[in-house]
């Protein structure tokens, strides 16, 4: 961009508001999303203004009305009508310029929807579309796009009508650039595309997704830097086809999802192939607080290697089958939402996520970003790994988990999972949280068609024959008790905590006799070693109150586990590795690779030039 010269009606910038002609600059008619100086993305005219000490807790309104809990149905509500207290009112010329940025009901992602009108007396903005859910009493929101909340270092605003861009510059433009993307995709591989290699490029400065392959086959983005690209819907790479990679990539400031890989044959089990490994990913979801790390759809992908942090949701989402996420270094995940986990996946169709594998990850401070009561608060309501939703036949296999805000590993009525050999410290309200749906719960019965749909989807072909699990079909899932979670087993895990409320293990509604632990090592630092347990099913349904371990074995559980220090190299410093003596080693822990875990050297494909 250039052209620039002192806005005409500056009133709060003290002659430092800029003005540019974009039909000068050839841009006449084009809608402007995004503005970059020298390289990093600026903030649209906003209102609250974004707040850089406080970006999370700082920068909202809040929805008028009386709070209602988020889980609780209400019928009738609005998905595209906002009320505003009466202190929010705001002077606009010119309203149906302006965009709602808000987090409706469950706080899990936000919508951003055009603003259709305002009604002042009754304190009424009207949205151009539904929310994805219902806007509630105390949500968060702003408004953005509105000339007259530009009043900030760093804020623009394009007036379409006058095709007038204004931008405010957080320091003078001096000879930096100045730019706004033009295109939604900077690179496209179009179907068919085979043993195409991109290599060592810089890609910024898009409204969309900047590299996409779709249906491509051998086809590898390596050693490249994405940067300030995509908007709500855009990410970093989208990755459609078989045997394609994202290799030792750069990725950061993405406005939705980094890295997404698809492809497979669910029927057949037959593997995609596709791998993303060896990438250092951060601040995805500027737009989109659903957009993550990583995300896989499908049968046969692999995540690897990478480093992934500051994300508003999860490092790593994935749904479908034979999926492989090892050797992962994730934190500081969950940073702008609540009930959500730093590696998540969910089984609402029966038959997700089974034959996956979750091992020798690197998980800290999945934290999470919630109200309680009339406070935003963080930590709040977030997990290490997150097994959701009926999930089935998951391999959680030799991970470190620490400084997860509720719980290290979760399960919510999951089933035939092996939870194995993994390290949880100092996880929250507990270590480790086990969730069960009975007959009469209402998820049981809203998904119960689509589980029957999936499983029958793959019931007698012969890749899946033997897989675990799949024995039994849906229709055969509530026991005799009326609960439903079984087949996972808990065996040779290391819990260590140190805060003197926190429990080690804590189910509800959840069939001991059809789940296994054993063979775990508690350590509390010489305290008890708490037990939470609801509706524990057949043999006993104690009270909801904390249990000792002698009371939670009396129920046939950890037989054979033991309290005692693992005797970790160094904790303090977080060197987790296991001295010799270590009772976890005569309980038949395995070491974990801590030395070959995040990026590392990435393997080289054979058409670079």
């Amino acid at each position: 961009m250039s052209g620039w010269r002192p806005a005409a009606d500056d009133k709060a910038s003290s002659g430092k508001l800029l003005t540019t002609d974009l039909a000068a600059q050839g841009l006449g008619g084009k809608r402007i999303g995004q503005l970059l100086f020298a390289g990093a993305r600026q903030e649209m005219a906003r209102w609250p203004n974004a707040d850089p000490a406080d970006p999370r807790g700082g920068a909202w309104a809040t929805v008028d009305g009386t709070p209602v809990n988020m889980y609780a149905d209400v019928p009738g509500e609005d998905k595209r009508t906002l009320l505003f207290k009466s202190a929010d009112a705001r002077p606009w010329a010119r309203p149906t310029d302006g965009q709602v940025f808000v987090f409706p009901r469950y706080n899990w992602w936000n919508n951003i929807v055009p603003i259709v009108s305002i009604d002042a007396a009754a304190r009424k903005l009207a949205l151009a579309a539904d929310c994805s859910y219902a806007i509630r009493a105390g949500d968060r929101y702003f408004v953005r796009g509105l000339r007259e909340e530009l009043d900030a270092p760093g804020e623009w605003h394009h007036d379409v009508a006058s095709g007038t861009l204004f931008f405010w510059p957080p320091e003078p433009l001096g000879d930096r650039p100045v730019h706004v993307p033009t295109v939604t995709t900077i690179l496209a591989l179009a179907a068919g595309t085979e043993h195409v290699t991109i290599h060592g490029l810089t890609f910024a400065c898009c409204e969309g997704t900047a590299i996409t392959i779709a249906g491509g086959r051998h086809c590898t983005i390596q050693d490249c830097t994405i940067t300030n690209v995509g908007g709500y819907s855009g990410g970093g790479v989208s990755v459609s086809g078989t045997d394609c990679a994202v290799l030792g990539c750069d990725l950061s400031y993405v406005g939705a999802t980094a890295i997404s890989l698809s492809g497979g044959d669910r029927p057949t089990r037959t593997a995609a192939r596709n791998r993303a490994e060896d990438n250092r990913i951060h601040h995805p979801g500027v737009f989109y607080k659903q957009g993550v790390g990583i995300q896989m759809n499908g049968v046969g992908h692999r995540a690897a290697h990478n480093l992934i942090h500051d994300c508003p949701r999860m490092g790593v989402l994935f749904s479908g089958n034979d999926i492989v996420i090892e050797k992962n270094r994730i934190h500081h995940v969950n940073l702008e939402t609540e009930d959500t986990g730093a590696i998540y996946t969910g089984g609402r169709d029966w038959i997700s996520s089974r034959g996956s594998l979750i091992r020798w990850n690197h998980i800290s401070d999945s934290l999470g970003y919630g109200r309680e009561k009339d406070r935003w608060v963080s930590p709040h309501f977030a997990f290490g790994i997150y097994l959701d939703d009926n999930t089935g036949g998951v391999d959680v296999i030799g991970n470190v988990v620490e400084r997860c805000s509720r719980a290290g590993i979760y399960l919510h009525n999951a089933r035939d999972n092996r939870i194995e050999n993994n390290i949880v410290i100092d996880c929250g309200r507990q270590q480790l949280e086990c969730r069960g749906w009975n007959a009469e719960s209402r998820m049981w019965k809203q998904h119960f068609g689509t589980m029957v749909k999936g499983y029958e989807s793959v019931a007698g072909q012969p890749a899946w024959e033997g897989m675990r699990g799949m024995a039994t079909h849906p229709r055969d899932a509530v026991l005799t008790d009326g609960l439903i979670m079984s087949g996972n087993t808990f065996l040779r895990n290391i819990l260590d905590a140190t805060d003197p409320k926190a429990l080690f293990i804590r189910v509800h509604d959840f069939p001991v006799a059809h789940n296994r632990f054993d063979a775990n090592l508690f350590w509390h630092h010489g305290q008890p070693i708490g037990i939470g347990r609801m509706g524990m099913g057949a043999p006993a349904k104690p009270p909801p109150a904390a249990d000792t371990l002698a009371a939670w074995q009396a129920a046939g559980l950890d037989a054979t586990s033991v309290v005692a220090d693992p005797l970790f190299v160094d904790r303090a410093a977080g060197d987790y590795h296991l001295r010799p003596d270590s009772p976890a080693r005569r309980l038949g822990f395995e070491p974990i690779p801590f030395e070959s875990i995040g990026p590392g050297e990435h393997e080289a494909v054979d058409s670079l030039p």
